[in-house]
């Protein structure tokens, strides 16, 4: 049987570091992992209750195991990466990448011209890169264009051809963006020396390039070449303004990877800045979705070693959030201040902000992934058993105890439902009493919905504190709903989230997604409620001034303000148009009565 083979695997799994990896009864990869006691975390899969469906659904596939032992944690990492991606398990996350970034290279030959290019070509050359994005190759190459003179042609400029005078400088000569090397107008190496600052350029390192213009600047100055001297003290105004623009930490900070990670319910944003002499020579950023609910942890792990794999990091030293687990020969940094702090600062700056576009983006190519997202959210957030689908909030209008009403708006995935609000006028209440209003409009609401065997909503949101919160729960005991409905207050002050049964509140992050669907439920269902609120009373204060009249009644003021619809119109109008809507002697009552 299936299970009695997973049950003798896992009998003899040993205890040390390695990667798993899960099968189905048809052979099929599910998932590879990895662990620092096998047999440990292995176990645990089959004898624990998984909160995530997805886990649970898989564990109930899992018909055989096979595992690999390791000398160490960080080689399982860099082991369960690989396998990672040439297998791509369902249940695993894909740090894949299918895009091709640009290089910068370096070519190998005599005079080495330096272009972009997106296809490595192992024949010596030297290639730098690769760059997130194009336009950054092009800004550092026109920086270089600008302070270097370079030959951008492709002849092959080798010793015996330059000597039989093949070549003819081209215009770029006669233009000053090159020095003619096509006709022996410059020397080897004095084009290999810019070739070699050039390098120190691409790497973040101007000191080189600096010290040596300087130099040259100086000695052209003493030699009266004015002209030729400004000329180099130009460049260096290029290198240095560019300098100035890349960097943004201490110039000690050298060769170190920065990573942060910002995560929710379905996603995962790793963010990547490699510095080289306190510039950022590089900043990408990786979207992952999760499969089992890992933890920011384990995507972080796997994240640094498939980013510093695509990008060929040499660096030696990272700045992280919190530790995990790599290969030793990598020193691990935690910021608490400083330099080193701002720079990982920055670097979960740019993985939220990255975060912030793509819901922009998805909000309009993908809606539902957006709705999706903020419900698996604010199901975690406001500890719900289920999504809130459909959400339904309440909230209470009267001024001085007059015309007390209340109202009821009601959101369906996350947006306003407008067809389905409900406006109410309070019956049972005398006077200003917010907690029984509460407790009536919950109770018509419910029962109502209850008779027509209507969907109930998933949450329920009340407009205030504990006292509110209190009533509205009365009405659910009667009609039997506690429980069987989420309920929550939310109090006005300081936004705090009351739950049935705990006086202390939450409070949501201000920024949290959660609260602001929350907020724009409240808010709506005050504007709704007051607008309601203030037409009845100001509809309430026209007929009494109209019935004030002695001998007009209610049926009179309705026909009136049917004929002329306003008081003021009524108050303007002739004898005759009166009497012609409500005869002789009311025209008359009216008439002398404004006038």
């Amino acid at each position: 049987m299936p299970e009695l083979s997973v049950e003798l695997q896992l009998n003899t799994l040993p205890q040390s570091p390695g990667v798993y990896q899960f099968y189905d009864k048809d052979g099929k990869i599910l998932y590879v992992g990895k662990a620092k006691n096998l047999k440990k975390r292995v176990t645990s899969y089959f004898t624990k209750t998984h909160d995530n469906g997805k886990t649970r659904v898989m564990v109930k596939k899992v018909s055989s195991l096979k595992h690999i032992v390791v000398p160490t944690e960080s080689d399982a990492l860099l082991l369960e990466n690989n396998l990672i991606k040439k297998y791509q398990p369902r249940y695993n996350v894909l740090l894949k990448d299918d895009k091709s970034y640009p290089w910068i290279c370096i070519k190998n030959e005599r005079f080495p011209r330096i272009f972009p290019t997106r296809k490595l070509i192992k024949d010596g050359s030297e290639y730098y890169g690769p760059y997130t994005s194009m336009k950054t190759v092009k800004t550092l190459l026109d920086l270089i264009k600008s302070v270097y003179p370079l030959r951008t042609c492709n002849y092959d400029l080798s010793e015996e051809k330059i000597a039989a005078g093949k070549y003819k400088v081209c215009l770029e000569y006669h233009l000053g963006n090159c020095k003619g090397p096509c006709e022996g107008l410059q020397k080897e190496q004095e084009y290999y020396q810019q070739i070699s600052d050039i390098r120190d350029i691409i790497k973040g390192n101007f000191k080189s390039s600096l010290h040596y213009f300087k130099k040259e600047m100086k000695s052209l100055a003493a030699e009266m070449q004015f002209e030729k001297a400004q000329q180099i003290k130009n460049k260096i105004e290029v290198l240095e303004n560019y300098q100035a623009k890349s960097t943004i930490v201490n110039p000690k900070i050298n060769n170190v990877d920065v990573f942060s990670i910002i995560s929710d319910e379905a996603y995962a944003y790793i963010n990547f800045l490699q510095l080289s002499h306190g510039s950022i020579i590089r900043s990408h950023t990786m979207e992952i979705r999760k499969k089992l609910e890992e933890s920011d942890k384990d995507l972080l792990q796997l994240a640094i070693v498939e980013i510093r794999q695509r990008f060929q990091s040499q660096s030696r030293e990272l700045y992280l959030p919190f530790a995990v687990s790599l290969p030793e020969e990598l020193k691990i940094t935690l910021p608490k201040l400083g330099d080193k702090k701002k720079i990982l600062d920055l670097s979960k700056r740019n993985a939220m902000f990255f975060r912030q576009e793509r819901f922009k983006q998805v909000k309009i190519t993908d809606p539902d992934r957006h709705v999706n997202r903020i419900m698996a959210q604010m199901k975690t957030d406001l500890r719900l058993s289920e999504e809130p689908r459909h959400i339904e909030c309440f909230d209470n209008s009267n001024i001085q105890g007059s015309n007390p009403v209340a109202a009821c708006v009601v959101f369906r995935n996350g947006r306003p439902a407008k067809k389905e609000y409900r406006h109410y006028n309070i019956k049972t209440v005398d006077g200003p009493d917010d907690f029984a209003s509460m407790e009536e409009v919950v109770y018509r609401r419910y029962k109502r919905l209850l008779e027509e065997d209507a969907s109930l909503p998933q949450l329920i949101v009340i407009d205030g504190g504990k006292g509110q919160l209190s009533s509205a729960l009365k009405s659910l005991d009667i009609l039997g709903l506690r429980g069987k409905i989420a309920i929550i207050g939310i109090a006005k002050r300081l936004e705090e989230i009351y739950f049935p049964g705990d006086s202390i509140p939450l409070y949501l992050d201000k920024k949290s997604e959660s609260l602001k669907v929350i907020q724009q439920l409240r808010n709506e269902a005050h504007r709704f409620g007051i607008t309601f609120h203030r037409n009845k009373r100001s509809k309430e204060a026209i007929n009494s001034v109209l019935e004030e009249i002695s001998g007009i009644g209610e049926k009179t003021v309705e026909q009136l303000l049917k004929k002329f619809k306003s008081v003021k119109r009524i108050k303007e109008a002739s004898l005759e148009d009166l009497s012609e809507e409500v005869g002789w002697a009311k025209a008359k009552k009216i008439y002398e009565n404004f006038h």
